[in-house]
């Protein structure tokens, strides 16, 4: 893990509270692709349980595993009894079961490059299926993005995590489909776009901004002047561009 892959603990409440859940078309695609029963799932950092719940619903055994015990705290509040809660990096895992299918919700850029795909692999079964998808939250409005952007500069040039291969963002494959593509370990690679438009009060967004790594590496006292600046910015409700990118593969 980075540095930035460690912050997410000091803020988990405010993850909980202020980052979008996954919608049940998602969760549709992910199994529509697998093609066969799910009945259990290894999922790779899974914070607070947004997308773990989302696919308990659905009756899978869904193992939920992430480094940082504040955040697994967190997600014992949030999700069913029937989830099994392991504490540590994808990297520790024991490599000891396969599952019907992996997958990762906003996480897998912050697991280590060499041998991720091996190990993936591993914890699959058969012809059994991955998923990865997430995306960061923009305003839709560019020049209300822009007016941000100015707003934040003294304090933080960038909040977004560059692509871990870097692969240009208007790529017609993103990553890590890219890197899908390339493994001997997988076939039949996918990428699907689920649109979301939502619109939330300032306060909530800058909220969700609170809790995105570039912003949480600040000292706290510069933290609270950048977001500070935001929010003078803003109007009283923003709509985002919240398009989530799926990535989905098979193990040969």
């Amino acid at each position: 893990m980075t540095s930035r892959a460690r912050t997410f603990g000091s803020a988990a409440s405010a993850y909980e509270r202020f980052r979008l859940g996954y919608p049940d078309e998602l969760v549709d695609l992910v199994l529509e692709y697998a093609g066969r029963p799910v009945r259990s799932a290894l999922e790779i950092g899974a914070g607070t349980g947004k997308a773990t719940r989302a696919f308990a619903a659905r009756g899978i055994e869904v193992t939920a595993t992430d480094p940082d015990a504040a955040m697994l705290a967190e997600l014992r509040r949030q999700v069913p009894a029937s989830v099994t809660v392991v504490r540590g990096a994808f990297e520790d895992l024991p490599l000891t079961r396969t599952y019907d299918l992996v997958f990762a919700a906003a996480a897998l850029h912050w697991t280590a490059p060499s041998g991720r795909w091996e190990r993936v692999a591993a914890l699959l079964g058969p012809d059994a299926a991955f998923a990865s998808f997430g995306a960061p939250l923009r305003l839709a409005d560019p020049g209300l993005a822009e007016a941000v952007r100015a707003a934040r500069a003294p304090f933080l040039d960038d909040d977004e995590v560059p692509s871990p291969d870097g692969t240009p963002e208007g790529a017609a494959m993103r990553w890590p489909g890219t890197e899908l593509i390339r493994s001997d370990a997988f076939t039949d690679v996918r990428q699907v776009v689920v649109t979301r438009r939502p619109t939330v009060s300032a306060s909530d967004y800058v909220g969700h901004l609170a809790t995105i790594s570039a912003y949480l590496e600040l000292p706290a006292s510069v933290r609270e002047l950048a977001l500070a600046a935001v929010r003078a910015v803003l109007p009283d409700r923003v709509t985002l561009d919240a398009d989530l990118t799926l990535h989905l593969a098979r193990r040969r």
